[in-house]
């Protein structure tokens, strides 16, 4: 019996021990998916330990009827799975502006709007970090809005995106 309860903790002692890796202090670059026309986000990671990290996001959408502004915040914990893949999980939240124009578009009502939101969201994702300075991630964040009606007209908005960012 001592030996099965030696063995297992011998085993979860290496599980720990392989998952440990250093993440870079900070990473800057691009998010680039689709959230409700959100094409692009400006990135920004800030490593807090070993496995853990806050992600800024700044995005923006400029298109014919709607002009939107997003910041998103995420606290996440990152997992190597070998060599240089990293699998993440995370949560946070943010903010948004949007401002709808709408004078002879799809709608029936024809409405100008604008106004002010929030968000929580949840993420997951994959990525590789390359010997050099450069990670590459894919992730999916789901989000769920609060507040006013926007021009979403939906308070879920699923994301998908691909980052690439510089690693210092």
């Amino acid at each position: 019996m001592k030996k099965v309860i030696l063995s297992a903790v011998m085993l979860i002692g290496l599980a720990f021990t392989s998952q440990a890796q250093e993440i870079s202090k900070n990473a800057l670059g691009i998010r680039v998916g689709d959230n409700d026309g959100f094409g692009g986000e400006i990135s920004y990671q800030r490593g807090l330990g070993d496995n853990n990290r806050l992600e800024l996001d700044l995005g923006w959408r400029n298109s014919r009827h709607v002009d939107a502004i997003k910041l998103t915040g995420l606290y996440q914990w990152v997992w190597n799975i070998e060599g240089g893949f990293n699998w993440y999980a995370g949560v946070g939240g943010g903010l948004t502006s949007w401002s709808y124009d709408d004078k002879h578009g799809p709608f029936p009502d024809n409405r100008d709007d604008s106004g002010l939101g929030v968000f929580a969201a949840g993420d997951i994702g994959i990525e590789y970090v390359f010997d050099f300075p450069l990670q590459l991630s894919l992730d999916f964040r789901p989000e769920i809005h609060f507040g006013s009606e926007d021009w979403r007209r939906d308070n879920f908005g699923p994301d998908i995106a691909l980052g690439i960012r510089y690693r210092f």
